[in-house]
């Protein structure tokens, strides 16, 4: 028998032993129903065995400041609301979950945000496109446009 911990109100995910810290689900709600921020880092804080905030992007920065957040050689989880003109001129958002792994990073690491993935997106909810990149020119943004529509 598998026990769960509980951390902060939210159960560990018993495939990898990570629980969400509430704080990552209450960012999000801010970003999703009162557009408080462009951008949320997520990230996988092994010793405490849960996924925090990192860094949370003002509704004023562009997708670079978003991407430049993001560490080169290190997995973090991010979710971008992105903003766009549709062909017929109508005005539309799109809420975007990036796992973002780099080929640079850690094994373990890589193992670990992907075996924990799934569960921590579900605990977002409103996500509307999912995008997984290894390096920046999977997630830049003519990628992020066409995955809008």
């Amino acid at each position: 028998m598998i026990l769960a911990e509980v951390v902060h109100g939210s159960q560990a995910n018993a495939a990898s032993g990570m629980a969400v810290h509430d704080d990552c689900k209450l960012k999000f709600l801010e970003l999703k129903a009162k557009r408080t921020y462009r951008f949320i880092v997520f990230k996988i804080e092994e010793k405490q065995k849960q996924v925090v905030v990192e860094k949370v992007g003002e509704p004023t920065d562009n997708y670079e400041a978003f991407t430049a957040s993001l560490p080169a050689d290190e997995c973090r989880y991010a979710v971008y609301d992105f903003d766009f003109v549709t062909d017929e001129n109508c005005q539309k958002s799109r809420i975007f979950f990036i796992a973002w792994s780099p080929d640079t990073s850690k094994v373990r690491s890589k193992m670990i945000y992907a075996s924990s993935k799934d569960r921590f997106k579900r605990e977002l909810d409103g996500i509307q496109v999912e995008l997984q990149a290894t390096d920046p020119s999977e997630m830049d943004l003519d990628v992020i446009r066409s995955r809008a529509n």
